[in-house]
């Protein structure tokens, strides 16, 4: 074989990347038979969690039921597999808190106590989430907030994002709220509490 013929043989994809790593990747952050019926509120507040943490910055594959620590080093948030005893502040910055991603791909951040005594971080946060109230009752309906695709995230956030907006969907779609507004979702769950 001549030496054009043995560079046309080459693997045209040597780097494995593509569609098939992207659906590999969507199959293994899969939620089957894990969502659970939730009410608007819990939808609405993990939601906000997961995207805080998504929008961090990590470069691995996070596993169900592990512990990650959030850092905020100049305004940026970075995911760590470091706990701050394994590692320098100096390196990483100001302990947020730690994370862990659950079976139905939503997070939940337990904020130490270095965040909830940080007056700026409080406010930042508490700022944030009244952004995100009014997306909620701008919005047509709480679908529309889920983040199927972010183009705007990096592949795992991206990839987990997509997979935890379809997890959170299909919360919905057992509890019956999908497709509703905030509002018309919040009134099903004061009907259901026998409230007029």
């Amino acid at each position: 074989m001549n030496d054009f013929n043995k560079a046309t043989t080459k693997a045209p994809n040597p780097q494995g990347k593509g569609l098939v790593p992207v659906l590999a990747a969507l199959s293994a952050a899969s939620y089957r038979n894990i969502a659970l019926p939730k009410q608007v509120e819990q939808i609405a507040s993990e939601l906000f969690t997961s995207m805080f943490v998504l929008e961090s910055s990590f470069g691995f594959k996070p596993v169900k039921g592990k512990a990650y620590w959030l850092y905020r080093s100049n305004n940026r948030y970075k995911l760590s597999l470091l706990s701050p005893q394994q590692w320098s502040a100096a390196v990483f910055g100001d302990v947020i808190g730690q994370c862990v991603l659950h079976e139905d791909l939503t997070w939940t951040l337990e904020l130490g106590d270095e965040a909830v005594n940080d007056s700026g971080f409080m406010a930042y946060i508490a700022e944030r989430r009244r952004l995100f109230g009014e997306e909620l009752q701008g919005a047509d309906s709480v679908d529309d907030l889920l983040p199927v695709f972010q183009e705007s995230l990096p592949f795992y956030q991206r990839v987990f994002a997509s997979a935890m907006a379809g997890s959170l969907g299909h919360s919905m779609q057992l509890s019956g709220i999908k497709g509703l507004s905030y509002e018309q979702a919040r009134g099903l769950l004061t009907a259901d509490a026998g409230e007029p």
